[in-house]
């Protein structure tokens, strides 16, 4: 009788492992494997383990990216609401098409402090810091990707008034009030030394990459620029300790240590180009070097002063400002390769490469397909590789068309 149970027993199992092998092929399933354990016990039994290989994070990821990114971006500026669009969305691309661009930089944190998609990151629900303007994230995602755009997340650093309200010990203070302080447009900001709130982007630009954008971009990162600076109080950074741009390397350092595999770049101020302190807000050129894969000054000839080069009015003059700026930027990186070239070849080091914000807005002249040709003709001779067009409403189409004639 015994052995007729064990017989049925082995039958069962050979029927068993026969139809898990039919259902692998049948949907497809390779790469797994069957074991047969034997284990010892007062009833002695069969078990049967299914080893499915595990797929990384990065390798997740790399299937969510695009296959074959280009080499130098040409790209523009889309506010979550635009790209959150299916019907703006539609013109775009067609847009994209028509002029060979091939990227798009898409806000997903801006300076409002808000998240513009239901991202799964507990601290952003914590803080209650999402405004979904982009609902369906993963099918903008795949659209870019299927027409062959590159994808860019752009990270509103440090100007954050959400996160300051809800952890006032993360934000700069005024010494005067002892309450928050503000900008002149009355927003709040978070202390570039609290590693906290460093860690707390670190995990939204993780999240969105694993969502499939191909790059992250990090704006803001900086110490606040206009306001009542005086009256700054820092629960974190210490002046007498350590100067502004000591602090922004750290961040600058942070970010790429907590990114390794992840593509990421750093907006600046178009003058840190050619200036050679931190401009009284953190950023010298030569910190970001080793620590981006692009950078991105904001050489807006329209904000440049009066005088500039010669210029009464350098937006008048967009490929001379545009080409004196990335030049003169070009060349400080090929000084930095050359006195740092034993430690870069050494420790097996990329330095970045300078990608600019272009003028796309009409602010000091008008700004049509000629001026945004103009700029963009000397990027392409001065040392630039690739661009973004900038402006803040997303119209695009009377001043880019033509540009490829």
């Amino acid at each position: 009788m015994k052995e007729k149970t064990l017989s049925i027993s082995i039958a069962k199992l050979i029927i068993a492992l026969n139809l898990i092998v039919g259902i692998g092929v049948i949907l497809g399933i390779t790469g797994y494997s069957l074991k047969v354990n034997n284990e010892s016990s007062m009833n002695s039994t069969q078990q049967i383990e299914i080893s499915v290989p595990s797929v990384s994070e990065s390798e997740s990821r790399n299937l969510k990216i695009l296959k074959d990114p280009p080499e130098e971006i040409r790209a523009i500026y889309l506010t979550a609401f635009s790209a959150g669009s299916s019907e703006k969305m539609d013109s775009y691309i067609d847009l994209i098409k028509k002029e060979n661009f091939n990227a798009v930089v898409v806000d997903i944190k801006d300076a409002s402090g808000n998240i513009a998609y239901d991202i799964n990151v507990p601290d952003v629900d914590r803080y209650d810091a999402k405004y979904i303007k982009i609902k369906q994230i993963d099918e903008l995602i795949e659209r870019l990707h299927n027409n062959n755009i590159y994808a860019v997340a752009r990270i509103v650093v440090f100007e954050d008034p959400i996160v300051a309200k809800k952890r006032p010990d993360l934000a700069i203070k005024n010494k005067l009030t002892g309450g928050l302080w503000e900008n002149y447009q009355g927003i709040e900001w978070i202390d570039p030394a609290s590693m906290e709130y460093r860690d707390y982007i670190v995990k939204i630009a993780k999240e969105a990459s694993e969502r499939g954008f191909d790059e992250i971009n990090f704006d803001y990162i900086r110490f606040p620029s206009d306001g009542p600076l005086r009256q700054m109080s820092f629960p974190f950074y210490n002046d007498k300790e350590q100067s502004k741009r000591e602090a922004m390397r750290e961040v600058f350092e942070h970010f790429r240590s907590s990114l390794p595999d992840i593509s990421i770049s750093v907006d600046l101020f178009g003058l840190a180009t050619i200036n050679d302190g931190d401009l009284g807000i953190g950023q010298t050129i030569e910190d970001t070097f080793e620590n981006f894969d692009y950078i991105c000054p904001m050489v807006y000839p329209s904000h440049y002063a009066n005088g500039f080069i010669g210029f009464q009015n350098p937006a008048q003059y967009p490929h001379e400002v545009v080409k004196y700026s990335i030049e003169y930027a070009h060349n400080r990186l090929e000084a930095y390769r050359i006195a740092n070239q034993e430690d870069i070849e050494d420790q097996n080091k990329s330095l970045a490469e300078i990608r600019p914000w272009l003028q796309a807005f009409d602010i000091g002249a008008i700004y049509g397909p000629n001026m945004i040709k103009a700029q963009i003709d000397a990027s392409n001779v001065s040392g630039g590789v690739g661009w973004i067009l900038w402006n803040a409403s997303n119209r695009y189409s009377s001043r880019v068309v033509g540009i490829n004639d």
